[in-house]
């Protein structure tokens, strides 16, 4: 068991199949609503495999059982926080796909890495559609703090989403 990162390969297939949107909510057509979850543990089982977000049977346990962070006092909500689009462009030849920061505040919690899904409900796919597993390479910790995910600018070496 590891978070590997990677784009996850469901989301390679069904990008191509209308499964994803990912421009800002405003523009045409609207984009879908991407989740960012935080794992506590590089016990938790994800990869370019991983298919859904899977949410812990307890958000409370430490550990859950997908070790997913708890939810019990530490400024974190089950299932992780909503992103913010930022419109797909395009950088030479490379489509890059960028969000907007984001934080949890008073939190308490250490992660070890995310997996970005999809909670749009589409005709003929899943909900919670798997996107990207990111390992951060070590455990990262807030006390008392802020906790905050910084996506890199949206050009084709750095993007979090690049389609060359």
């Amino acid at each position: 068991m590891a978070i590997v990162s990677a784009i996850c390969n469901s989301f390679k297939e069904e990008i191509l199949q209308g499964g994803h949107c990912l421009n800002a909510s405003g523009s045409t057509a609207a984009g879908n609503t991407i989740k960012l979850a935080l794992y506590s543990s590089n016990s938790a089982t994800l990869s370019k495999s991983t298919t859904v977000y899977t949410a812990p049977s307890d958000a409370t346990a430490d550990p859950t059982n997908t070790y997913e962070v708890t939810t019990t006092s530490s400024g974190y909500t089950g299932g992780g926080n909503t992103l913010t689009n930022i419109d797909v462009t395009l950088d030479s030849d490379t489509a890059v796909c960028d969000f907007a920061d984001t934080s949890w505040t008073s939190a308490t919690f250490t992660a070890r890495g995310c997996l970005l899904y999809n909670t749009t409900a589409i005709t003929g796919f899943t909900t919670n559609r798997s996107v990207i597993v990111i390992n951060f390479g070590g455990d990262k910790t807030v006390t008392s703090g802020t906790f905050t995910i910084e996506f890199p600018s949206a050009a084709a070496s750095t993007a979090i989403i690049q389609l060359a």
